[in-house]
């Protein structure tokens, strides 16, 4: 029986130069950015943005409350060269490995990381290890759901549907459960807005063919090119639809 091979997800140091402006750029960034700072606690000192990408969320976060150090962490040498031009000292490390004492910061933030970890148990070794690092009382700060933020009742979530994994790895079920296995509780929730981020069919087709769907769409009877023409057959195949909303869980260490 042949095993269909995964579509594989991005090359990121590949992608790096133009990552943020295919991704709402500063506006997204700077609502992440106030989002996470809304679930920190006042007291918190240390921060470790989790892959942190090219830094544009982790900057925000460091400018917006000048008395927290902010640091990032990547596996991609390309991002996080884009993170350190922008000033962020940073780390390349695997998040199931982190190079910080047990207990030793104030706050973990992974901000659209979780949803791209498919292997099994990555999710909740990201989440033990972000546990470990944290002090009592310390607090880790996800987005969840958030390939699910995009399904925002339109053409293009009808043409889909139908080939979505049922298993997002960041559902928020499943986040819940891995934290409160390591000792991690549910502290707070926020929303924020997906600048920029509204799908247009002929934006959301080439997506499918370059693997930017590969941790939530799974074409199922059909070829990836079959399922892009369709999508590219919707009326106003430029027009955007709505942005999606994101959400992010704080969960803090007992």
């Amino acid at each position: 029986m042949h095993v269909p091979t995964p579509r594989p997800l991005l090359d990121y140091d590949a992608e790096a130069e133009a990552y943020d402006a295919t991704r709402g750029g500063v506006p997204r960034a700077e609502a992440a950015a106030t989002a996470v700072l809304g679930l920190l606690p006042p007291d918190t000192v240390t921060l470790l943005d989790l892959g942190c990408g090219t830094g544009i969320v982790t900057t925000r976060i460091a400018a917006a409350r000048p008395g927290l150090r902010v640091l990032g962490a990547d596996t991609s040498y390309g991002m996080a060269a884009m993170a350190r031009s922008r000033g962020i000292p940073v780390l390349l490390a695997s998040g199931t490995r982190l190079p910080f004492r047990t207990g030793s910061l104030d706050a973990v933030s992974a901000v659209w990381l979780l949803h791209l970890l498919r292997s099994p148990g990555l999710v909740a070794a990201v989440i033990a290890e972000a546990g470990r690092v944290l002090r009592p009382g310390g607090v880790f700060v996800t987005t969840v759901d958030k390939d699910a933020a995009h399904d925002v009742g339109s053409d293009i979530d009808v043409v889909l549907a139908e080939h979505l994994t049922a298993t997002p790895a960041d559902s928020v079920q499943a986040v819940t459960g891995h934290a409160a296995a390591v000792g991690l509780r549910p502290a707070g929730e926020a929303l924020f807005t997906g600048h920029g981020q509204g799908r247009t069919p002929r934006g959301a087709a080439e997506a499918l063919l370059a693997g930017r769907y590969a941790s939530r769409v799974h074409p199922r009877g059909i070829t990836p090119r079959e399922l892009a023409d369709r999508l590219e057959l919707l009326p106003g195949p430029d027009t955007p639809r709505a942005e999606p909303t994101y959400r992010l869980h704080a969960f803090v260490r007992a």
